[in-house]
């Protein structure tokens, strides 16, 4: 029971800061240069342009039959947790905009993209982080999942191109979408960079005739272990062991450079790892 609670006392408080940053996105950079990243709360930044609203409270009407349709196909449950970071998110961004009236941080548009996605992209994490959501294209495009098999991110990635385009000719200017895109780009890698983290250790899969000579170098020449897989040939069907092993980042050119040596004809499969637990691997604390 304790450990519940804790864990919706975090979740809460990662929804808080992650809203208050995505505040200052808005009122800093996003807002002020009319900056469309996408999502109802663009079109609100439109609004917000041609009839001054206030950008969280028109967000907060736009997301009414929008939250309405997620309730309906999603569940109540999911709509109650979007509810909540919808509002607090909001509430942030006029707070921020309306009541402080901070200034813009700079007077580049560029800058602004570029630092108003990264500061939207670590907000977004922090909300995600809390179990919430923001509702808008996100609820959209698991509607559009449930509806018709096409992935989330597709779904959104749709709905956020057409909103981030209708911003050029709102606008009249080609530099609008342009900048939109980019800091819908920065943001959502900025998402997976808070979700993630950075990618601190290499997954190794290796085909080789001479196994026991790389395993041995991973043993011996590396101080990692690793694991022997089993598996098939496609062409001649014949058996073989794949060498699976995790190194830190630093390790990989090592490996890649002696596998090489050892067997020219080796087949190396090298991907990022971004978490690791076990013996002789830092594990991540969220």
């Amino acid at each position: 029971m304790k450990s519940r609670v804790k864990k919706e006392i975090r979740n809460f408080l990662f929804i808080i800061s992650g809203s208050a940053v995505l505040g200052l996105a808005y009122a800093l950079f996003l807002i002020p240069h009319h900056i469309v990243p996408g999502g109802v709360s663009g079109i609100a930044i439109i609004l917000n342009y041609f009839f001054s609203l206030p950008v969280g409270l028109t967000s907060i009407l736009l997301n009414i039959p929008v939250l309405y349709l997620g309730v309906k196909v999603l569940g109540r449950e999911y709509g109650a947790r979007t509810i909540l970071g919808m509002l607090i998110l909001n509430f942030a961004i006029d707070f921020a905009h309306e009541v402080l009236r901070l200034p813009s941080a700079t007077s580049n548009p560029l800058l602004a993209s570029i630092y108003g996605g990264l500061l939207l992209g670590a907000g977004l994490g922090f909300v995600f982080k809390g179990r919430a959501s923001t509702g808008g294209t996100d609820v959209i495009g698991q509607v559009l999942n449930r509806w018709t098999g096409m992935s989330v991110g597709v779904g959104i990635f749709l709905v956020d191109f057409f909103i981030i385009s209708a911003s050029g000719l709102t606008f009249k200017s080609l530099e609008a979408p342009l900048l939109g895109y980019l800091s819908l780009f920065l943001s959502s890698k900025t998402i997976d960079f808070v979700l993630e983290g950075w990618s601190y250790a290499k997954l190794a899969l290796i085909v080789t005739e001479k196994e026991e000579e790389v395993k041995e170098f991973v043993l011996r020449g590396m101080n990692r272990s690793g694991t022997f897989l089993r598996g098939e040939t496609f062409y001649l069907g014949k058996p073989r062991r794949v060498i699976m092993t995790v190194i830190s980042r630093k390790e990989f050119p090592v490996l890649r450079q002696e596998v090489k040596r050892i067997d020219p004809q080796a087949f190396m499969i090298i991907t990022d790892v971004y978490e690791v637990v076990g013996r002789g691997f830092r594990t991540r604390s969220l």
